[in-house]
């Protein structure tokens, strides 16, 4: 019988980091071959495997720290640094679209017309649909936040509650988004106005599709009585991800949608 005289948590052998990154190689090749010949089979069968890989990954991670309790105060502050600096590379990653937004807008060359918004594209009112889903990122902002106290005061019906308003208005915003995007009278090849709004918007839209995933996770974790009010650092990260989801937003807002028209 092993015997450990330690704080650490050493990780046991496991296939999921290896299978995810096949899964992420199977992911990246169905896009191409869906921008290539419009064939989604692939794309779909190797999302789907992903999925099911980080379902069965994320539930060794909840065994070994909510069950076994391995995860330590020690092992606890790495992996809080380890998100914060997580959520540093997203913030840099972002930085790179507006960037080339501000490169673009700000001395609009004679090919766009000399002006910005380029000739031909008719950009979105950022008073309607746009201003909408600010709303409902800073709501669920709110309740994210509530049900973090709640869960502080082991209230845990109201955190439930909360936490199901924080995810359904996360797929509120992907409904309202997804109609923005069909309505759209531009498309990603128009011009770089066009590339710079669509890849903008869309990674946002895809850490939405990821940030509601996490809290819904949190959420089935809560029905199951996983978290208790000094131990719930699932739900902290989760929390710290959707709040950069939310001020990010409201930089896309402020300037691609309202400054940028």
């Amino acid at each position: 019988m092993e015997k450990f005289f330690h704080p650490y948590h050493m990780v046991n052998m496991s296939p999921w980091p290896l299978l995810t990154g096949f899964g992420a190689l199977s992911v990246v090749i169905g896009m191409i071959k869906m921008f290539s010949f419009f064939e989604l089979d692939l794309l779909f069968i190797s999302l789907y495997l992903v999925l099911i890989v980080a379902l069965l990954w994320w539930r060794d991670v909840i065994r070994e720290s909510t069950f076994q309790g391995l995860h330590s105060s020690l092992v606890l502050s790495g992996l809080m640094m380890g998100m914060i600096l997580f959520i540093v590379s997203e913030i840099f990653f972002f930085i790179s679209f507006f960037w080339a937004f501000f490169h673009s807008s700000l001395s609009p060359t004679i090919e766009l017309g000399s002006f910005w918004p380029p000739c031909g594209i008719l950009p979105f009112n950022p008073f309607q649909v746009p201003l909408l889903n600010t709303v409902i990122l800073l709501a669920s902002g709110v309740t994210v936040t509530w049900a973090h106290q709640y869960m502080l005061n082991n209230k845990w019906e109201g955190a439930k509650s909360a936490m199901m308003m924080t995810w359904m208005l996360g797929v509120y915003f992907l409904m309202l988004q997804g109609f923005e995007y069909y309505m759209a009278s531009f498309s990603i090849s128009d011009s770089v106005y066009g590339s710079t709004f669509f890849m903008a918007t869309g990674f946002h839209g895809f850490h939405v599709i990821v940030g509601t995933l996490f809290l819904f996770i949190i959420w089935m974790r809560l029905t199951k009585n996983q978290l208790t009010s000094g131990h719930h650092f699932g739900f902290e990260a989760a929390a710290w991800y959707w709040h950069f989801v939310d001020v990010v937003w409201l930089f896309l807002f402020s300037v691609v949608y309202w400054w940028g028209t």
